[in-house]
């Protein structure tokens, strides 16, 4: 049996709620329920059985301290001059630059290829197809958005179900940080 995989850290409900109160404004817009929406740390892609209890046992190996992050600012990611992905970003944060590094470090201890994309720290809020309305009004409206500075106090291993309504998100194995 295989696994669709990704780490990633649940942002808690007030910040998902400052985020769905952004959900507005761009016609065709698939936007992101609350149980969607996460920061990705690493994704890891489809692997067996065993390969997935090899990298939920590295994991557990990982140590960092509990620390804040906070969201700061809108923005897009485009491929061939088409948008395709609104998301909020995160203020920079040392930590969650380590946390990263050793998450990705973890999931290449049990053989799994190297990340080759540059980590960009940012939660998905909406995904757009061609018949997408413009986005610069939301990114107007939304691009000085800013949270409070929320606790990371564990990362998440979840498993990710496509279908035809989108991905379902369950939770596999939740890892807290400490020293």
């Amino acid at each position: 049996m295989t696994h669709r995989l990704f780490v990633a850290i649940k942002p808690p409900e007030p910040v998902l709620d400052l985020l769905i109160d952004t959900m507005d404004g761009i016609d065709n817009a698939r936007w992101q329920s609350d149980e969607q929406m996460h920061l990705t740390l690493r994704f890891v892609g489809e692997i067996d059985s065993p390969a997935a209890n090899d990298l939920a046992d590295a994991l557990t190996q990982v140590r960092c301290e509990p620390f804040d992050l906070a969201i700061r600012g809108t923005g897009h990611f485009e491929k061939k001059g088409r948008t395709h992905t609104l998301w909020a970003g995160i203020a920079p944060s040392p930590a969650l630059l380590a946390l990263q590094k050793r998450v990705e470090s973890a999931c290449r201890s049990v053989g799994l290829p190297p990340e080759t994309r540059s980590y960009a720290p940012h939660i998905t809020l909406a995904r757009l197809s061609g018949s997408a309305g413009a986005v610069g009004p939301f990114l107007t409206k939304w691009g000085d958005l800013k949270s409070p500075p929320f606790t990371v106090s564990q990362f998440i291993l979840f498993e990710s179900t496509l279908s035809s309504h989108g991905a379902h998100y369950d939770p596999v194995m939740s890892f807290p940080l400490r020293a």
